[in-house]
């Protein structure tokens, strides 16, 4: 009897004890089911900010299908503009100036195989045919035979930006970036500033730069001074500020290729969160999906495989102030980006 007593006493401690552990095991898939799901919750809510931080224009929509073809199977030509719009928060740069202007506009021609890169800026100053532009509200912006190629941002915005670079350079542009002062001075300071050299002290009251020779470590606005200069370095023509310009996006995409931002997620949210509050694309690439393809695709370009150019250009006869497209040279430029080809020997 007491045999058959302990026996029923042991039966009944491991069924209570097996009945704990189906609890706890409830309990724990439950607490896991509950943080995969928190997880997902919070990749999905990223996600959808990201997506939702970026602006965009629809320029296929605007210019309509009168346009250069598509020469170059798997190429793709991305303009990049530098507004110096004193809307907003950059009023700080200016509030008397009135309009916007494409302070920067670098044509960034990708090659076929995505192993090279050029990166073609054109002079702000230079004087070109600037054609009717369509108007977001309809009708359209006068017709300029001898205009800054700036003021194309000025009267129709990127759309007419796009059509003024296409019209003198019959060069297909697929995509378009855009960042103002305050935007780019963010997105510097989310990366964690910029280490550069500069060869020479540089002091410019109009851009607030400040600097002595040697390598320094560029916060945002340091930066964005660095980069908008013209005054305190070379001749103070445009021509100077594009190739320091140049050096900074040699410098900067050096350090993003070096820097350990993926293996740091949080910080690579931040940087993705700014770069993306700060950017406005054309509609095809205004979509987080459609820029992680882009930024894959360029895993194979090296630093080395990128060139950087000039638009070449002489004086303009009526204004040495101004400059206009030097010939052949940039019709030879132009030939190459169309064809996917090497691009001519720098002058």
């Amino acid at each position: 009897m007491r045999l058959t007593l302990a026996r029923h006493a042991r039966g009944a401690r491991h069924a209570d004890k097996t009945r704990r552990r189906r609890s706890r095991r409830r309990a724990l898939y439950g607490a896991g089911g509950l943080l995969c799901a928190t997880l997902a919750l919070g990749g999905w809510a990223a996600y959808h900010r990201l997506d939702g931080n970026l602006a965009t224009t629809d320029i296929d929509a605007r210019l309509g299908d009168d346009r250069p073809a598509r020469t170059a199977e798997g190429a793709t030509n991305i303009l990049v503009l530098g507004s110096d719009s004193r809307a907003g928060a950059n009023r700080t740069y200016g509030a008397h100036v009135s309009g916007a202007r494409s302070d920067t506009a670098m044509l960034v021609h990708l090659d076929a195989h995505r192993t090279t890169a050029a990166v073609i800026s054109v002079p702000r100053d230079t004087v070109v045919h600037r054609p009717p532009c369509p108007r977001p509200d309809g009708g359209s912006t006068p017709e300029e035979r001898a205009a800054m190629f700036n003021t194309a941002y000025t009267v129709g915005g990127s759309a007419c930006t796009v059509k003024t670079l296409e019209e003198m350079s019959r060069v297909r542009v697929d995509h378009v970036v855009e960042v103002d002062f305050t935007g780019f001075k963010k997105l510097i300071d989310a990366i964690g500033g910029v280490r550069i050299s500069v060869p020479q002290d540089i002091h410019d009251p109009k851009s607030g730069l400040d600097l002595t020779e040697g390598t320094h470590h560029l916060n945002g606005e340091q930066a964005l001074a660095l980069v908008r200069t013209r005054h305190g370095i070379g001749d103070g023509s445009d021509l100077g500020r594009i190739r320091l310009q140049q050096k900074f996006l040699a410098v900067l995409t050096e350090q993003l290729r070096s820097d350990r931002l993926l293996s740091d997620p949080l910080r690579l949210y931040r940087v993705a969160d700014t770069a993306t509050s700060a950017l406005t694309t054309d509609k095809d690439l205004g979509s987080l999906r459609a820029l992680t393809a882009l930024a894959r695709s360029l895993s194979g370009i090296e630093p080395d495989d990128i060139d950087f150019r000039t638009l070449p250009v002489r004086p303009y006869p009526q204004d040495p102030n101004r400059v206009v497209a030097a010939q052949p040279e940039a019709t030879e430029l132009w030939q190459a980006v169309r064809g996917d080809g090497p691009l001519p020997p720098a002058p």
